[in-house]
């Protein structure tokens, strides 16, 4: 296990990564030392051979408060240029767990506000406490949820954005389910089960296979269908079916036998 103060980082013997948030005592709130540390581990996830899937979790009562007061206090009296390299920092670590190129599962429980919910949507999954609340409280503060816009708008709709941008609202897990936010609502007694089905589901397909669908998704997601999308997409599984796992998964499937990727 890597540990630091504010963040844990283990990989497990089946090549499952978790990385906790650590601070309970302050709510799991991040600051730009937290968004380094973040980013240099989300960078090492994407770019691990062994790691088939991420969890993203948090210790304590919350996943996460957003925005730590003292890391604010002193945006506050940063200039418009110290402002953009904080917010571009940020940015960075957002798109870097949007697009780490295996599944990742975000557990929450307890409060998802601000920022943190910018961490749930980059998430591919998300299973959360039927008792967890979420916020996009930023305009409470006179601020906007920029840097999360683009993957919570994803998530929840651009519709249902405008509502939530604006209100700054507390929303439940449930609805949080029923908005897309969330992939399952439980109880807090059934997360790390559900998640763990999750992660066997996983471990059971091909990781090449996993990634160039997580690719394919933003290649093809909100495109028009033109002859481009359509060769680029037989391209795509052509290139699949003669691949080394390609050719591995059908063998197996028509041999009646495991694919040498499951190692149950």
């Amino acid at each position: 296990m890597n540990q630091t103060d504010k963040v844990l980082f283990e990989i497990d013997s089946r090549g499952v990564a978790t990385v906790t948030l650590n601070q309970p005592e302050i709510h799991n709130a991040f600051d730009d030392k937290l968004i380094e540390q973040l980013t240099a581990i989300f960078s090492q996830v994407d770019q691990h051979q062994d790691i088939r899937v991420m969890v993203l979790a948090a210790a304590g009562k919350s996943f996460s408060a957003g925005a730590d007061l003292n890391w604010m206090q002193r945006m506050a009296g940063y200039s418009y240029e110290q402002n953009l390299a904080d917010a571009n920092a940020l940015a960075k670590m957002f798109f870097i767990l949007n697009t780490i190129n295996k599944p990742t599962i975000a557990r929450v429980q307890g409060a998802a506000f601000g920022g943190a919910v910018g961490l749930v949507a980059c998430c591919d999954m998300a299973i959360g406490s039927k008792l967890s609340k979420f916020c996009l409280s930023e305009v409470k503060l006179g601020l906007a949820p920029a840097t999360i816009s683009p993957y919570v708008i994803d998530a929840l709709g651009a519709r249902i954005a405008r509502r939530y941008f604006a209100t700054a609202e507390v929303f439940s897990a449930t609805r949080a389910r029923r908005l897309g936010l969330l992939s399952e609502a439980v109880v807090e007694e059934e997360l790390d089960k559900t998640i763990e089905d999750l992660i066997e589901h996983i471990l059971r397909n091909s990781p090449a296979a996993i990634r160039a669908a997580k690719e394919l998704i933003f290649e093809v997601q909100d495109k028009p269908i033109t002859d481009e999308l359509i060769a680029m997409t037989s391209e795509k599984i052509a290139e699949l079916r003669v691949s080394e796992q390609g050719q591995e998964g059908l063998n197996a499937f028509l041999q009646k036998r495991r694919a040498n990727w499951v190692t149950e």
